[in-house]
């Protein structure tokens, strides 16, 4: 019979039921595996609508902690399609969301609300629904078979290390793409425990991890910079082995100043929801010089077709197993995947065609730039605008672009933020970014970064 993902839950809890499964760090409670399967059995007896939501799509928004992995496994065993969403939006827009998924049901705040007008799959492999990230538009569901979500897993763990001696840190999401192949999946197949923790804030998790001793933390970027400016001692992180970042580009002189301060290299993750793991950098030498994404992960192979367009093939992928991401690469000389800004950002300057990533590339190789958003500037023909994340003048920077790119693809507005939004996955958050730099007021280049210090974007 093919394993399932429930099925190799329930192997895993025969194999050591007293074995440790979950901490929850906001209440000090470690769950072991048999405790865990008890709580979902139970929650699918009586906290759901059983039978009615066999092969129906279920939203679930959840925080991380034992409340998201009862439900997740118990709408497994009542035969439903979970659907993990992200628990911190609005109730209005988490109901629009289960509504545009045609869900039988929305799991929010520790109810379940029925919904009208649901289909039902009759495909017996479906495991799950992965919510692309919102930040783009209206979320889109991609579906993944039990297959496919367990080989995301095994590739991943088999790349990285990871093993059932090793407790994970949960921050991330669990019902994040990278939640799911680098926490959840690790734990039902192969019995890896993780501590959910109280808070993301550097001081408390800090604190944290000095009390449960993790040794692997899947972070992102944010995190890892907001901890390097943080006032922490080292000496609380010492029980980690392995530090990994994804989500988005680590800047290497982040990745840098992390190691320094903490004595552990960062290993950088690429990956997308289509197709879960796909490079990781095994030493952490390619995230401090910033020079490629990693290697493909076990299992993974990449082909290149049309130029820097590339197919991620694996076991893994959704789709045929074969998927095309909207990044643009290439390959350097040790077979690191070099990352070279996503295809179809093309706006036309004076005629020119121009690729708005190779701008914000140019932008983040200047010194002090931590994130950078461009666009077309939204009152001025054949011109562009943009957003970033330092702590120097526009002006500088404009300047600075000058040996670098040709003057008409040096944006005439460069406003300076000191941090630019970022969504739950630490993805920027371009749409969000786009939105304020479209309404910011008119400024000259000298006065963007005044402007833009006391017009804060929310």
């Amino acid at each position: 019979m093919t394993a399932t993902i429930l099925s190799s839950w329930q192997a895993t809890v025969g194999r050591a039921p007293s074995a440790l499964a979950l901490i929850d760090g906001a209440s000090g409670r470690r769950w072991s595996r048999a405790e865990l399967s008890a709580v979902a059995e139970e929650w699918s007896q009586t906290a759901c609508a059983g039978p009615a939501l066999a092969g129906r799509r279920v939203l679930l928004a959840e925080p991380n902690g034992p409340g998201w992995w009862r439900a997740f496994l118990g709408l497994l065993q009542l035969g439903a399609i979970p659907v993990p969403a992200d628990s911190t939006e609005p109730a209005a827009v988490l109901a629009e969301q289960a509504r545009g998924l045609r869900a039988g049901a929305l799991w929010h705040a520790g109810a379940l609300h029925p919904l009208p007008g649901s289909i039902r799959h009759r495909c017996g492999d479906l495991c799950l629904l992965k919510l692309t990230s919102g930040s783009t538009g209206t979320p889109k569901a991609l579906p993944f078979t039990h297959a496919q979500m367990l080989a995301d897993g095994r590739q991943v763990c088999a790349s990285m290390g990871i093993g059932p001696e090793d407790l994970n840190l949960a921050v991330i999401p669990l019902g994040h793409s990278y939640g799911l192949g680098n926490l959840v999946v690790p734990l039902l197949s192969q019995g890896t425990p993780m501590v959910c923790v109280a808070s993301p804030l550097p001081q408390a998790l800090a604190a944290d991890i000095a009390r449960w001793k993790p040794t692997v933390f899947p972070a992102v970027p944010t995190l890892l910079r907001a901890m390097v400016r943080s006032d922490l001692d080292p000496a609380q992180l010492s029980s980690l082995r392995l530090v990994v970042s994804a989500g988005a580009a680590l800047p290497a002189e982040v990745a840098t100043a992390f190691s320094e301060k903490f004595g552990h290299r960062v290993h950088g993750f690429y990956g997308a929801s289509e197709t879960g793991g796909i490079c990781y950098d095994r030493t952490g030498e390619d995230t401090l010089t910033g020079r490629s994404v990693g290697t493909p992960l076990e299992g993974v192979q990449l082909h290149f077709r049309h130029g820097q367009r590339f197919t991620v093939a694996s076991a893994a992928v959704g789709r045929r197993g074969r998927h095309s991401p909207a990044d643009r690469a290439t390959l350097d000389a040790d077979g690191g995947l070099v990352l070279l800004g996503r295809a179809g950002r093309i706006v036309k300057i004076a005629g020119r065609r121009l690729d708005l990533a190779e701008v914000e590339n140019a932008l983040l190789a200047l010194p002090g730039v931590r994130a950078a958003c461009v666009l077309a500037h939204p009152q001025r023909t054949d011109a562009l605008i943009a957003a970033v994340a330092a702590d120097r003048p526009g002006t500088d920077l404009r300047a600075e672009l000058a040996p670098r790119l040709a003057p008409w693809k040096i944006p005439a507005h460069i406003h300076v933020q000191p941090e630019l939004p970022h969504s739950a996955r630490g993805k920027l958050d371009r749409r969000a970014v786009e939105t304020w730099l479209i309404s910011a007021p008119p400024a000259t280049s000298r006065a963007s970064t005044k402007v833009a210090r006391s017009t804060r974007l929310q």
